[in-house]
């Protein structure tokens, strides 16, 4: 792809492969790489686009902090979205390989044609409601596969990228994530809904209290200098204002009085292969919402419980069903039995698989 427009870097190139599978001979100069140092130069790997890469996931921390190695960029609540892109072909992935281009189509038509490079960048698609990513109004796109549904269903998305895997038939995930945010802040042209994530390079701490005050769902700090790696790592840490996490949908009970559909959710995680309960959710919840859950859980429904252990789940009406959905759910804390304080269901998942889901613990 064209790129004789970029400014060249100084020095020596580096003299590589290109395309670098193919065997032919070209420097790094002219290309996005060549202002890059040396030291990550030689960091780049040359392959081919891959099929797929597993993202690199944050791990959550109660410590807030101040580095100079470090940065801090704004946690959004959303879909996380890998986007595959080479030549006029575009996949978007989600983090358990969902095809998400037609539910999100206006991101496949930016990256066709806003770009002159090849890449797999790392995102979030969000929708807003009074200024804050709202998981639960992006609810009403993700269940949405056609394209032409999708761009009428009137909830306005934006991708928000924040990480560059491959570039141009190079593998740029060992290079440090100050040097990949800058080389993808070139490879794309940003325009609606496609954004960069911005980032600040200190005042963690105070960045954090702003983010709480507006309302966000917090914060993630990542180190500066860290390559990246597909697993949950101590490198990305989450700053969250509240808490939230995926569980496991087991059992629902009856309504009561007016309530249509269902009267709460019961919830559990995943625990050395046993699937322990968690408590229920009765909150956060519309009409419309209610009926299509109760409709769905429905056609799950099994005799048995498929919660482990001896502890009881005191309620009527309760009807078990395959442990398959995944809910997304905002609570205060966990209660010393282990159970939910004041749990508010924020929608369902379909980026994870629900074996996968287990108490989520601060890591440092």
């Amino acid at each position: 792809m064209g790129n004789s427009r970029l400014p060249k870097g100084p020095g020596q190139p580096l003299a590589v492969p290109w395309p670098p599978y193919r065997g032919r001979a070209m420097s790094l100069r002219g290309t996005l790489f060549a202002d890059l140092p040396e030291r990550s130069r030689q960091l780049l790997r040359a392959c081919p686009q891959p099929e797929w890469i597993a993202p690199m996931l944050a791990t959550l921390t109660q410590r807030r902090f101040s580095d100079p190695d470090w940065i801090f960029e704004r946690k959004l609540d959303g879909e996380r979205c890998l986007a595959f892109c080479s030549g006029r072909r575009v996949r978007l992935l989600s983090r358990n390989r969902l095809r998400l281009g037609g539910t999100y189509p206006e991101i496949v038509d930016v990256l066709e044609s806003g770009r002159d490079h090849d890449v797999v960048i790392d995102g979030e698609v969000v929708a807003f409601e009074d200024g804050r990513t709202s998981f639960s109004r992006l609810q009403k796109r993700m269940g949405v596969t056609d394209p032409d549904a999708a761009r009428r269903s009137g909830v306005a998305i934006f991708y928000y990228v924040f990480d560059l895997l491959h570039l141009d038939g190079y593998e740029v995930t060992r290079l440090p994530l100050r040097d990949r945010k800058a080389l993808l802040r070139r490879a794309v042209r940003y325009r609606a809904p496609v954004r960069f994530t911005l980032h600040r390079n200190r005042e963690g701490e105070a960045y954090f209290a702003d983010a709480c005050r507006r309302g966000w769902e917090g914060l993630i700090a990542k180190r500066a200098g860290s390559s990246y790696a597909s697993r949950r790592s101590p490198d990305w840490l989450k700053f969250r204002c509240s808490n939230q996490q995926e569980l496991v949908v087991g059992g629902f009970t009856d309504p009561s009085g007016t309530r249509v559909g269902l009267g709460a959710l019961l919830l559990g995680y995943y625990e050395d292969n046993r699937l322990v309960y968690a408590g229920k959710v009765g909150t956060g919840f519309d009409v419309a919402t209610l009926r299509s859950l109760r409709q769905r859980l429905g056609e799950l429904e099994q005799a048995r419980s498929p919660f482990a252990g001896s502890r009881t789940i005191g309620e009527r009406g309760v009807h078990w069903v395959k442990p398959q959905l995944v809910a997304e759910v905002a609570f205060t804390e966990w209660t010393t039995d282990g159970l939910l304080r004041h749990p508010r269901y924020l929608g369902l998942r379909r980026d994870k698989p629900a074996r996968e889901v287990v108490r989520e613990r601060t890591g440092r």
